[in-house]
């Protein structure tokens, strides 16, 4: 028997942790975090733990495929790699060629990883690169842009060194990343408190030194009050302010009908509460994180929601603090040279992007790094701006991510190629027209990723054990169409080449990667002070004013508007996540499965008597002509005005033994949902529908 141990990167969420993998006679035997990676302590996820189900499940896809029946019909013909890169390519190649090279849109869940394919986006010339966002974090990143002139991710989360920490819209606990639990759990076993703003009592809810349990979609509300009591009770950091701030006095003009009185109305929040909470942000100040978010496709106003976060972290001095949000640092902010890019390999496309994003009125204000997809499944609808007729799908499953999976299919249709390399079977994979299986993570190298943060560096992901079927890592699935459209400078066929083109010049070698499985590029963390140039607005200073926001006809300070009460004997729809199950990729994993195999009805125990139903007992959940049969669980801790549910279960496909049947699909009950989203943000507003519950 031969045992080796090999590090890599986890692939079963997007936190992507660094992980030691044990294989046994060329097999991956057991998954741990990477002993040396910070925060991990050799810790890892129950998903993570599962990486080997996902590798020998003997229902995900094992080899290319090409439609033969209808679009979903379930008709597949078997093929070789070679036929199906060669019919991809030509069927790109001559939809360009017809109806211009824009005419190709892509997608996926963003990351570390992107850097060859979207050269190869660039080397064929279309300018359509979308991620998943805009049904995730879509509203904080271009909430941080309007704040700060840069992205959510120009800052860091310092949770091992907070004294108080409030969630709102994120779940530490559920949602996981595994170093940010074990930094925050360090921190409170030191004094800090935690706080968190919630429609029900969550896990983080349960470690809570403070739990507001909140009226649905009042959350801006809720910080409109706390910024008028930092202001008006000079609980703020009046330095900070007076050098970092430009407009304070409009912001503190803004916020004066909004008391803690008015709020108590509002959210249901006491007045006292709110007040005393604040007293607590002063005392803890400038160590104190208030997180934006994470998932905030959820309110009509989630982008205020976002942005008011900002704005009060800025009013404590949190931003660029110990303890609070410090800035990001990258390669170069520590003297190190960073990776070399792909992308620089070619030009970027000279086309408008098909969502509008960055040069149509109302969407200028938009990060166009990205775009917006679901504004450019209206274009693929209505041909304009102009014809979207290839679509690939990379490892992203938009027909469970975005509301009413029928709606979004029909906005497809005039589509003429739908691509899906995955590595599992999902709703937008078994309607694509051609499925390139991707190898799951365990069996697959990437190209090196940069982490930035306090200490900037290169990690690895390096393939564990070979393919056990026909399938391929990414960079190999996009290297073969590149070299059959002529992009030679993509064209390789062994990983290390790419490595060494990613290295060179950086002092780096690949033998640097063996001792941990990655490269930091510092000895310390550096905590960058705000000084000039810190925020990239026009002024040089944190901006309650946005000049891009208004001139979209879009105000930098929203007047609240009050949220629609759910109808008489109906409820507001919200979900979330849970530590068992990344959306819905994984429910069909063996392991998992196991451990939940359905999602439950959160339902207020007054709401639930009134209608006669019993915790435990199955009832049905109504919306947008939808049914669906589910498990209650009946409690006090959930507003009355809200159910709630994990998101991802509710799976129809043949192909997914375990998963199909299981549970509630909260998208199905969202009609025509991925056309209602924030304007300002750019997020879908998932939470903004209401459903019945009866009796089973």
């Amino acid at each position: 028997m031969s045992k080796e141990y090999v590090y890599s990167i986890c692939g079963m969420c997007s936190v992507r942790c660094p992980i030691q993998v044990e294989v046994v006679d060329g097999k991956a035997e057991y998954v741990q975090g990477n002993p040396h990676a910070a925060g991990l302590m050799g810790s890892l996820c129950p998903r993570g733990a599962a990486g080997p189900a996902l590798t020998h499940d003997d229902e995900r896809p094992q080899y290319p495929m090409i439609r033969e029946g209808e679009r979903g019909e379930g008709k597949w013909k078997r093929v070789s790699w070679d036929e199906a890169l060669d019919y991809v390519a030509d069927k790109l190649t001559a939809i360009q060629e017809k109806y211009g090279k824009d005419s190709v849109l892509f997608s996926d869940r963003g990351g570390p990883f992107r850097d060859f394919y979207r050269a190869f986006l660039r080397g064929i010339g279309t300018a359509n690169y979308n991620n998943h966002d805009s049904a995730c974090a879509r509203n904080v990143q271009n909430a941080a842009l309007s704040v700060f002139g840069f992205g959510r991710k120009g800052v860091s989360y310092d949770l091992k060194n907070a004294k108080h920490v409030i969630l709102q819209q994120r779940n530490i606990f559920e949602a996981v990343n595994v170093a940010e639990v074990n930094n925050l759990l360090d921190a409170m076993g030191k004094g800090c408190k935690l706080s968190v703003i919630d429609i029900r009592a969550n896990v983080p809810a349960t470690k809570a030194d403070n739990f507001f349990m909140i009226r649905p979609g009042t959350d801006y509300g809720f910080n409109l009050a706390v910024i008028n009591t930092l202001i008006n009770e000079d609980l703020y950091d009046k330095k900070f302010v007076a050098d970092w701030m430009e407009d304070f006095d409009k912001l503190k003009e803004f916020v004066q009908p909004y008391t803690p009185e008015w709020a108590e109305e509002e959210t249901g929040i006491k007045a006292d509460a709110i007040r005393d909470f604040c007293r607590q942000l002063a005392e803890a100040a400038p160590s104190v994180l208030w997180h934006p978010g994470w998932m905030t496709a959820r309110y009509g106003d989630s982008f205020y929601m976002t942005r008011t976060i900002y704005i009060i972290n800025s009013l404590l001095g949190a931003i660029g603090a110990q303890g609070g949000l410090p800035f990001m640092n990258k390669p170069g902010d520590v003297g190190a040279k960073g990776l070399n890019s792909f992308m620089n390999l070619y030009p970027k496309p000279e086309g408008k992007r098909v969502d509008g994003v960055g040069w149509m009125d109302g969407r200028k204000h938009f990060d166009a790094g990205p775009g917006l997809v679901h504004l450019a499944y209206e274009a693929a609808e209505s041909g304009a701006p102009y014809p979207v007729k290839a679509y690939i799908v990379n490892r992203h499953d938009p027909l469970m991510a975005f509301p009413d999976s029928a709606d979004v299919k029909s906005m497809w249709d005039d589509i003429e190629l739908i691509v899906a390399p995955t590595f599992s079977w999902s709703d937008t994979a078994w309607n694509a027209d051609v499925v390139l299986p991707i190898s799951p993570f365990l069996e697959r190298d990437d190209t090196i990723m940069t982490k930035n943060g306090p200490k900037p560096g290169f990690v690895m992901r390096k393939r564990a054990m070979q393919p056990i079927y026909d399938t391929k890592a990414i960079w190999e699935i996009y290297a073969g169409l590149a070299k059959r459209m002529g992009l030679s400078e993509l064209d390789y066929d062994n990983i290390e080449d790419i490595w060494k083109f990613q290295l060179e010049g950086t002092g780096v070698s690949l033998e640097d990667f063996d001792e941990k499985g990655f490269v930091t590029l510092a000895s310390e963390p550096l905590y960058k002070p705000v000084k000039e140039g810190s925020f990239k607005t026009p002024s040089g200073k944190i901006q309650i004013i946005d000049a891009k926001l208004e001139a979209d006809g879009l105000p930098s300070l929203k007047p609240y508007e009050s949220p629609e009460r759910p109808p008489m004997d109906k409820f507001r729809i919200t979900f979330g996540r849970c530590v068992l199950h990344t959306q819905g990729h994984t429910v069909n994993n063996k392991l998992l499965f196991e451990r939940m195999s359905e999602n439950t009805l959160w339902i207020n125990t007054e709401r639930a008597k009134a209608i006669g139903i019993e915790d435990g007992e199955y009832v049905n959940v109504t919306g947008n002509g939808h049914t669906g049969s589910i498990r209650a669980f009946v409690t006090d801790f959930i507003h009355p005005e809200a159910i709630f549910m994990i998101h991802g279960f509710g799976h129809t496909l043949p192909v997914e033994s375990r998963a199909k049947g299981k549970g509630v699909a909260d998208n199905e009950l969202m009609p025509k949902g991925i056309r209602k989203y924030d304007k300002c943000g750019g997020a879908v507003s998932m939470q903004e529908h209401f459903v019945s519950v009866t009796k089973a």
